[in-house]
């Protein structure tokens, strides 16, 4: 593989102040080293020893890394242990009093509920789910909105030794039917409706629809909890009200242990073709990296307010909402609603109201915030804040400039998160009191993670060369299959073209040539070929974005070209409004000439095309594949029923 050029050289740095140092759970580079030092030297026994400080066994395990199965590998296979219990049980002597989720409603209603309250919630749901008669082992689908009673519904599966599946609120009928017979569901839990900027979406509806679709013939009961309170048809006796199934239950409930291999969750990836991806995550190994992330990379502190803004139907909120701030005895939030309802401040009333410490966010949502308000943020008091995150993609590094300074005051570092459904939490990131910051880079693996970057064949590629993100060894909180679909598993993640031993992340990436910092550069179908110079679609996009007095968004494409092989194509979403005719054809040059300046006369689009917002999937990730077609000009075949415009798909056909 001809190595991808890193045309744009990042170098502003920030080393993290002395006092967060001082206090920090990783304090100073040397700590980290020390760790990964540990790691290299003692894999299993580095897993082994974490394993036994962060988690409470009913049966100890007594072998630590199972590779004979590779690479269906196993972690303490012979420990059991429960993760409601861990997150739950270990905090009522301790801290029951402490408030464990702060909720704030789309109407901005606060409720909160402490570890003991919880608890009991938990103990109470799980007993009326086994008094439907669901039995360890078998799924059951969560499709609710985002509430206290969501991860009520989340622990007290795992408290009975159910299978969940969550599948995000937004999502269609026909994604709930196909999810149900997959994970050969035997329950649904959902709520009547939701409500999201001052609206309110059905859910239920969305369900019964889905079982009439046919095929879900594995279904028993669908529980249904009240939210929005407006008329649902109740389909006796297969639908029961939430309050009808906890009536009555006991307030304690013993946990089932489990196997540390035992199925947590298995979570439908989104945006792959054909049948859902169900990654399945183990009960154990995943847990275990709940823990350490929220400890390493949010140096968690007993005082936090802790806030992650993604939704529980993605991998973000299962570790970082349903387990991590539960399993480390954290007071986290959780949000209903939108960042832009009733106004754009929403996100900083908020900080500024329950005095969040830690903030872990979307690109997308930094960079609509920016759009909808660049100076918003100083209207509030954000002084509680010490800590900032971002998750889902790489962040350009002008946004994370405005991140940083303008909602961070530059005081906060700002963990810049690599990681993916399947593996279960952080890879690759900075932890804040201990890696220097460069804008737009994750930085460095932690401790445990032995990633590296090879060409096509699996070779490693030295540091300055880009190529593909492999991980070396296996680790805890790894996908351990595609549901009922072992093979698919093998080919996607463990290629033979690789050699069979490496993990594919899919993307591709850069280390510098100094400090071995990693930068994402897009997935692997998104490296352009221009002139025989491989470049990534991120480094034009920040390019694009940087130019913050007009560009709002950009995401951009390759098409083929007869002379230079690949053309640039980029969609821009302006800051002021659509220009059309001669005015769009002078802002394209600008944009052109631009993009020349900061990255190299190679790199500049051959199409610009206007909209006035990009395609983007129900959690806001942009619909490249979408996009690539349109670069094309071929015909779209893919479902867009899900856009909430569509009628950019014609603005963007239009190339300047």
């Amino acid at each position: 593989m001809s190595k991808i050029e890193s045309v744009h050289q990042e170098t502003r740095v920030f080393p993290p102040a002395e006092a967060f140092v001082k206090q920090a759970n990783v304090s100073g580079m040397a700590a980290y080293q020390a760790l990964c030092d540990e790691a290299g030297r003692d894999f299993e026994g580095f897993w082994a020893r974490l394993a036994r400080e962060n988690l409470l066994w009913s049966t100890p395990f007594t072998k630590t890394l199972d590779e004979s199965g590779a690479p269906f590998y196993k972690w303490f296979h012979d420990g059991e242990l429960n993760a409601s219990y861990n997150c739950l049980d270990r905090h009522l002597e301790s801290q029951p009093d402490k408030v464990a989720i702060i909720f704030e409603a789309d109407d901005g209603t606060v409720t909160r509920v402490t570890y003991r309250e919880l608890y009991h919630r938990v103990c109470q749901f799980a007993n009326g789910l086994k008094s439907l008669g669901i039995r360890k082992g078998e799924r059951v689908l969560v499709y609710m909105p985002m509430s206290i009673e969501a991860v009520v519904a989340m622990q007290s599966c795992a408290r009975i030794g159910a299978t969940h599946s969550v599948v995000f609120g937004g999502f269609s009928a026909k994604s709930l039917q196909e999810r149900i017979i997959d994970a050969g569901a035997v329950a649904v839990i959902c709520a009547d409706g939701q409500f999201r900027g001052g609206k309110e979406i059905p859910l239920k509806p969305a369900v019964d629809e889905a079982l009439a679709m046919g095929g879900c013939g594995s279904i028993r009961d669908v529980v249904v909890y009240r939210r929005s309170g407006s008329p649902v048809a109740m389909n006796a006796p297969r639908d029961k009200w939430w309050q009808d199934v906890v009536k009555g239950q006991p307030q304690d409930c013993e946990p089932t242990w489990v196997n540390a291999e035992h199925p947590l969750f298995i979570l439908y990836t989104s945006g792959s073709t054909g049948k859902p991806k169900g990654v399945q995550h183990s009960t154990g190994g995943y847990l275990l990296h709940a823990m350490l992330t929220m400890n390493w990379t949010f140096d968690h502190k007993p005082t936090d307010v802790f806030w992650c803004t993604a939704d529980v139907g993605w991998v973000t909120g299962h570790t970082y909402i349903a387990y991590g701030p539960l399993a480390v005895g954290a007071t986290e939030i959780v949000f209903e609603g939108v960042p832009t309802y009733p106004d754009a401040g929403r996100f900083w009333k908020m900080i500024q109201d329950h005095k969040v410490s830690v903030f872990y966010t979307a690109p997308t949502a930094i960079r609509s915030l920016i759009k909808a308000g660049g100076d918003l943020p100083k209207k509030y008091d954000l002084s509680s804040l010490r800590i900032l995150g971002t998750v889902g993609e790489p962040i350009n590094p002008e946004a994370w400039m405005w991140y940083y300074r303008t909602v961070g005051g530059s005081r906060c570092p700002v963990v810049d998160t690599f990681w993916q459904t399947e593996t279960g939490g952080h890879m690759i990131t900075p932890l804040p009191g201990a890696t220097p910051l460069v804008p737009g880079s994750c930085t460095l693996p932690l401790p445990g993670i032995m990633a590296a970057i090879v060409d096509e064949t699996g070779h490693e590629l030295p540091n300055g060369q880009g190529g593909i993100l492999v991980v070396k060894r296996p680790w805890p909180s790894m996908i351990r299959t595609i549901w009922g679909d072992p093979e698919r598993f093998r080919k996607s993640y463990y290629p033979e073209e690789l050699g069979g031993k490496l993990y594919l992340a899919g993307d591709g990436s850069i280390r510098d040539k100094d400090t071995g910092y990693f930068t994402i550069m897009g997935r692997i179908d998104d490296v352009l070929n221009v002139s025989g110079h491989r470049m990534g679609t991120m480094e034009i996009e920040s390019a694009l974005v940087a130019n913050t007095k007009l560009v709002a968004e950009a995401a951009v494409v390759g098409r083929p070209d007869d002379l230079t092989g690949e053309a640039v194509v980029a969609f821009v979403v302006l800051k002021g409004p659509r220009p059309t005719g001669d005015a769009a054809r002078a802002l394209a040059k600008e944009l052109r000439d631009w993009v020349g300046k900061e990255i190299g006369p190679i790199a500049k689009p051959k199409e610009i095309r206007f909209g006035d917002n990009l395609p983007k999937t129900r959690s806001g990730k942009i619909m490249r594949r979408l996009l690539r077609v349109l670069a094309r000009g071929e015909e779209i075949t893919q479902d867009v029923s899900t856009l909430e415009n569509p009628a950019i798909l014609e603005q963007l056909k239009q190339p300047l």
